[in-house]
């Protein structure tokens, strides 16, 4: 297996405008719209990024290729990001740098209990936030020499992502609405609504979530979710 990048020698430096030059970010992540958002962010900080949409996915590339830094979403179509955090630190060699990511703030305990070197609270949208997190976590010798200008700097990802997350749920909630379909939904839907500020998809998502909690029926709140997300697939169409 290549642990590392065969081309490494001919990169250059980190400096202190592109402080992640150098490094390659698999980003394991079922959301198009906070993939781009990270997309954004790596390309802003200098860094080649890669994405795995699935655990099914991330672990294929990680048999035959070793990042530098590994950011995985703990709520994955296939299973918990944990258990890949998990993986990844018991293997040798590991990523230089895992981050756990979600939308739900007390998963971090969880994420750094399983043992990522950080955290990102979604929506990652805020590049020093970025950068921060992960030179945080890096030995000295990968750190840009002198001084770095900490910007404010926060980066908008493409609409037409947002949709594609939206087609990606309606797919879904056709095929099943099962149980555990449901709270991946939840979930997901939490995640990209709260990235994307959408207050009216949030809302009926945190509702399905609530009765799912308490074991009640979801059937009015599930197909409140699909007219909003049919609502903004049409906006797609309009497009």
């Amino acid at each position: 297996m290549d642990t590392k990048d065969p081309f490494a020698q001919n990169l250059p430096a980190p400096t202190a405008n592109r402080p992640l030059l150098g490094l390659t970010v698999l980003v394991i992540e079922d959301s198009r719209f906070a993939f781009e958002a990270m997309r954004l962010l790596c390309l802003r900080s200098g860094a080649r990024i890669r994405r795995a949409d699935s655990l099914r996915s991330a672990r294929r590339h990680l048999q035959v290729y070793r990042p530098s830094i590994a950011i995985i979403d703990l709520g994955l179509p296939d299973g918990s990001g944990l258990d890949l955090i998990v993986d990844l630190v018991a293997n040798s060699p590991r990523p230089e740098v895992i981050l756990g990511t979600s939308g739900d703030p007390y998963s971090q305990e969880a994420a750094l209990k399983a043992g990522a070197d950080g955290f990102l609270p979604k929506p990652v949208t805020s590049l020093a936030i970025f950068q921060e997190t992960i030179l945080g976590c890096l030995p000295s010798e990968r750190q840009p020499n002198g001084p770095r200008v900490v910007t404010n700097e926060i980066v908008h990802p493409d609409p037409i992502a947002y949709q594609d997350d939206m087609a990606h749920v309606a797919d879904v909630l056709e095929e099943n609405r099962d149980d555990r379909t449901l709270d991946y939904v939840a979930q997901f839907l939490g995640g990209v609504a709260r990235s994307a500020k959408d207050h009216s998809l949030l809302k009926a998502t945190e509702a399905l979530a609530a009765k799912r909690d308490a074991g009640e029926a979801t059937s009015s709140e599930t197909a409140r979710i699909v007219g909003l997300i049919q609502e903004r697939l049409t906006e797609r169409i309009a497009i």
